[in-house]
């Protein structure tokens, strides 16, 4: 009888013992990190610095020669278009020999031509505006009927912006050609003798356009030629910037794409807009010491006025230009995305011609490897067109022991 509960005893515990061992040889779920599969609005951008500058300067120089009283101006003093900003006197009488009046007619005539050509910039501006205002209302009759995209519309209506600020742009340029007319008839009225045969006027050097005195070129009374610059004036309320992108990105950064202006120096980020991109690329040497093919891009700050009243000619700002923008686009982080190898024919060596994706989805308490359509990705997210559904948990950073079907727990924080 005890012979018999001693062989049950050592039973139990040889059953214990194998129980325990195949408990500690057991395979432990392996811990890794969740993230959810999302839902919302992806954008794909190209990140770089630029700086801002005045859209138009303008060079005032002297429409005649003469003696230049000293200018009282200084730099950022606020001018109003047509006020006063310097007087030039005769200090002889003027030699009227065929040259002068000749040079002095043809600045006049040369003003006039300015005068033509910018009233036919704005017939074009307004035209370019028609069009885009029944482009864009036709775009929200079909946005409502739900036949175009979203961003579709948003460009629309970008571009009638565009045209809009073009339009307005002409119109300043024949108000700065007008004066250039009445200034060039003012020069050559001046240095002709009066009927009465009096000694030559004195003439007052007009401001083209409202805006603020950038530099004072002349300061002291002096002795001026014909076409010595006086001032340098410009408006700070017409800022843009300029950004240098590489010219594999400046092909996405197509005019009307929406951009992000930040690191500027203020609490907000700034609206704007891609205006153009230059035609003409030029080479520039990286930190590196790197040859590299940029292009530059303008851009028009959108955001009111009032936003960005501080900011001033030259300074250094971020841009991120939106190149792909998907509303209600399924999101993982870009991390847990990864590339499966390739099963097709190789070319020179190289990968496959098409690279498929996967991600690992926690199924159960068990990875899952699911392959994907990736969209596009930027640096925190990826776009899945189909996959994976807005809810799911996708594992994140998947280390080397993850495989399909073997046992995951979530990481505690």
């Amino acid at each position: 009888m005890i012979k018999r509960k001693t062989w049950f005893v050592a039973a139990a515990i040889v059953v214990a013992l194998a129980l325990a061992l195949a408990w500690a040889l057991a395979p432990r779920p392996v811990e890794v990190e969740l993230a959810p599969v999302t839902q919302g609005r992806f954008e794909t951008t190209i990140d770089e610095d630029g700086k801002t500058r005045l859209a138009e300067r303008y060079v005032v120089s002297a429409p005649l020669a003469g003696r230049l009283a000293r200018i009282t101006l200084r730099e950022g003093d606020a001018v109003a278009a047509d006020a006063p900003l310097a007087q030039l006197s005769s200090v002889l009488p003027a030699m009227l020999d065929e040259r002068t009046l000749r040079e002095l007619q043809a600045r006049v005539e040369a003003a006039q031509d300015n005068v033509l050509r910018a009233g036919t910039r704005i017939a074009r501006a307004q035209v370019t505006v028609d069009q885009a205002r029944n482009e864009a209302r036709r775009s929200e009759q079909l946005a409502q009927q739900g036949f175009i995209a979203p961003t579709k519309l948003e460009g629309d209506r970008l571009s009638t912006v565009a045209a809009q600020r073009e339009l307005e742009a002409a119109a300043a340029e024949q108000r700065i050609a007008t004066h250039e007319l009445e200034q060039a008839r003012a020069a050559l009225g001046a240095v002709r003798q009066p009927a009465g045969g009096a000694g030559p006027r004195g003439f007052t050097v007009r401001a083209p356009v409202a805006g603020r005195v950038l530099r004072v070129l002349q300061t002291s009374e002096a002795t001026v030629a014909l076409g010595t610059p006086l001032l340098e004036l410009g408006d700070t309320r017409r800022l843009e910037i300029v950004a240098e992108l590489l010219t594999t990105d400046a092909l996405a950064a197509q005019p009307g794409r929406r951009v992000m202006i930040e690191r500027w120096g203020g609490p907000i980020t700034l609206e704007g807009r891609v205006r153009s991109v230059e035609p003409a690329a030029f080479t520039k040497v990286s930190a590196l010491g790197v040859e590299e093919q940029r292009v530059r891009v303008l851009i028009d700050i959108t955001s009111p006025q009032a936003e960005w009243q501080a900011l001033g000619d030259g300074y250094r700002v971020s841009v991120r230009i939106v190149t792909l923008a998907e509303d209600k686009a399924v999101q993982v982080p870009v991390s847990a995305v990864f590339p499966l190898p390739a099963d097709g024919p190789t070319t020179n060596g190289g990968p496959a011609a098409t690279t498929r994706f996967a991600v690992f989805v926690a199924d159960g308490g068990r990875a899952r490897q699911v392959p994907v359509a990736l969209g596009a990705r930027n640096g925190s997210a990826a776009w899945i067109r189909s996959g994976v559904a807005p809810g799911q948990q996708v594992i994140v950073y998947p280390p080397s022991t993850v495989r399909d079907g073997v046992r995951v727990s979530a990481r505690k924080v």
